[in-house]
């Protein structure tokens, strides 16, 4: 019985999705491992393995190669790329707390979402159907709009790694000053900085929305 599944979970290892999920790691590991001599090209990478992540959904779509490994290893991926530039700028930028507050926020939230949909025996983390906040069903119920909090977010965080010239930068200051300098810049900010409240407040109803339904 055995020797009959093993082919099987061998085809879901090298399913398209996740030969890209595979992709995404290695360039998480050398963006990080440059990030500090070379800041572009880390933003790059990063932004570039972000990117792919909506890339292996399209293809897990498409080609039906949707797989419970292949969700968590997206998940797994995302969660600790973001975590390790959130510590990151919680070293550049003071309050660092700020920035590892968000660290642990976004790890929680996401990790009980996940649960719960385990738990209710739901195919898909993103099936909140039956929430009553209308900004979570907004935000799981349309791509786009998910799509933008998300890279908004990301966008964010790459900006204000690029903007630090020294450790302990104030964080408020960077973004007044820099938002001065640059109209576009400015633009770029104050839009990313809408998206990224947003997830957050997503992260939020997450947490919030699974810690009452276990204590329930």
């Amino acid at each position: 019985m055995s020797d009959r599944t093993k082919p099987k979970m061998l085809t879901i290892y090298l399913y398209v999705p996740n030969i890209i999920g595979y992709i995404r790691v290695l360039m998480n590991c050398l963006a990080f491992a440059i990030c500090f001599s070379h800041k572009g090209i880390f933003s790059i990478l990063y932004f570039v393995s972000f990117v792919c992540d909506g890339i292996d959904g399209w293809f897990a779509r498409k080609l039906n190669q949707v797989s419970t490994f292949g969700a968590v290893l997206d998940m797994v991926t995302d969660r600790i790329s973001t975590a390790c530039l959130l510590v990151i700028l919680s070293q550049i930028y003071s309050p660092g707390l700020v920035f590892l507050s968000l660290l642990a926020l976004d790890i929680a939230s996401h990790w009980f979402q996940m649960y719960s949909t385990f738990l209710s025996g739901k195919s898909s983390h993103k099936d909140v159907k039956d929430s009553s906040s209308w900004l979570f069903r907004l935000y799981y119920g349309n791509r786009m709009f998910m799509a933008f909090c998300c890279v908004s977010c990301e966008v964010l965080y790459i900006i204000l790694f690029l903007l630090a010239k020294r450790q302990s930068e104030d964080l408020i200051d960077v973004l007044v000053s820099s938002g001065r300098q640059s109209l576009a810049l400015f633009i770029l900010i104050v839009l990313a900085l809408f998206g990224w409240a947003v997830k957050q407040t997503i992260n939020v109803i997450q947490e919030c929305s699974n810690s009452f339904s276990r204590h329930g």
